[in-house]
């Protein structure tokens, strides 16, 4: 079976779960016997066998971000309806009008996989202006028109169908987002540990970690507030870059500077590190971690929570979107309730009462160090036995081949 996956991301190209899904994808993909797939990707991607990057044209090298886009993607169908695929998959709404295209094209059918739903993310009208527009019609027409819709949870799968009301729920299958548990593991190595301490963290105090983009939808405004009801001597570290305008980065500055004031002189470190850290590096401070916390306000599934239970660390996250069906309340973490605005923000209908219910949680799971290791080791053995790679790579290979013979695939619940 010949598959053209076409992304944004790919390595080294990688800057959110998307990204990571589909580089772990596609290596998995490949292991699989009678398995040929074809990345088409943004920008200069890995120099690799069966892998192809597109610049976008020079004509549009000027125009607004999302017809720099449409413009690579004009790219990517022409060598679609040219390359011999049997199905081409897609992911995100900046690769879907190639494949939507390329698959109209080439005759084939095309698959889209749900990571977000440009409904659901308003606020990128604050860093697309107009083309926020262009990115919404690209997204619905491609979903609307696809022969298969792969969800990362069973709540992505209910977001797609409340946008999208005209396309058939028969065609919108849950394939959950992996993680490799060989790749990402506890590393408390005398390195590991030396690196943290490089950055301003003690390995032996209780700590806080946060890693994600500083981006409306993770909420991290919301953490700043709920960290004062920490004690002084809990370490706060913030893994978090790449805002997505100048204006949330201001006020995530603000607020920052603010949490280190009250905390004043004498309390454990404020530690902000906005450089995307590499894989181990990362795996070093989530494994130096007393809880990770993940106060999103909109997230299809959190391959973050993925990596931060592998690395054996207890979880506090908001309960939204998918985060229910990875991180397991009195398990393998804390679930901080959430009643959001219907508008599609994700806003917190109480904002107050969500900063106060997440800062009683992240109190709770750091007073108890035995109980946030006991949860972090459960979450560590779920991620190795409900979300590898290969269970993921597999389900999608059934829901290709349902889709090319026109029957519902076999997709087992998940435990």
């Amino acid at each position: 079976m010949r598959i053209d996956i076409l992304t944004r991301e790919y390595p080294p190209n990688v800057y959110g779960g998307a990204g990571v899904h589909v580089a772990e994808l596609t290596r998995a993909l490949r292991s699989l016997d009678a398995m040929e797939v074809q990345v088409r990707a943004f920008d200069e991607p890995a120099d690799e066998p069966g892998t192809t990057g597109y610049a976008v044209p020079a004509d549009l090298a000027d125009a607004n971000g999302a017809l720099r886009t449409l413009g690579v993607d004009l790219l990517m169908a022409r060598d679609v309806a040219d390359g011999g695929a049997d199905l081409v998959h897609s992911h995100t709404w900046y690769a879907n009008m190639g494949g939507h295209l390329g698959g109209l094209l080439a005759q084939i059918p095309h698959v889209v996989s749900a990571h977000s739903l440009e409904p659901l993310r308003p606020w990128k009208a604050e860093q697309l202006g107009g083309g926020y527009g262009v990115s919404s019609m690209a997204e619905k027409v491609s979903y609307e028109g696809a022969a298969g819709i792969i969800a990362v949870s069973a709540g992505m799968r209910r977001d797609i169908l409340a946008a999208y009301p005209s396309v058939d729920p028969d065609k919108v299958h849950v394939v959950h987002n992996g993680i490799d548990a060989d790749l990402w593991q506890r590393d408390t190595s005398e390195e590991a540990a030396e690196f943290v301490r490089s950055q301003g963290i003690d390995p032996q105090a209780r700590s806080v970690v946060f890693l994600g983009r500083i981006t409306r939808q993770k909420g991290l405004p919301f953490l700043l507030k709920a960290l004062r009801a920490l004690d002084d001597d809990v370490q706060v570290v913030l893994l978090a870059g790449a805002p997505d305008t100048e204006e949330i980065k201001a006020e995530v500055v603000a607020l920052v500077d603010q949490l280190r004031d009250e905390r004043g002189e004498g309390a454990a470190p404020v530690v902000w590190i906005d450089d995307m850290l590499p894989r181990d590096k990362v795996i070093a401070v989530l494994s130096h971690a007393t809880v990770f916390v993940c106060p999103s306000v909109y997230e299809p599934l959190g391959i973050v929570n993925l990596e931060a239970m592998a690395c054996g660390a207890a979880v506090v996250a908001t309960a939204t979107g998918g985060i229910p069906e990875v991180v397991l309340d009195g398990e393998t973490g804390w679930l901080v309730p959430i009643e959001q605005v219907q508008d599609g923000t994700g806003t917190p209908v109480d904002e107050d009462a969500f900063v106060a219910d997440l800062g009683r949680a992240l109190v709770e799971a750091c007073s108890d160090g035995q109980e946030a290791q006991r949860r972090g080791e459960a979450g560590r053995a779920r991620a190795v036995e409900q979300f590898s790679w290969t269970t993921v790579a597999e389900r999608t290979v059934e829901v290709y081949r349902a889709v090319l013979e026109g029957r519902a695939p076999d997709l087992p619940e998940l435990g």
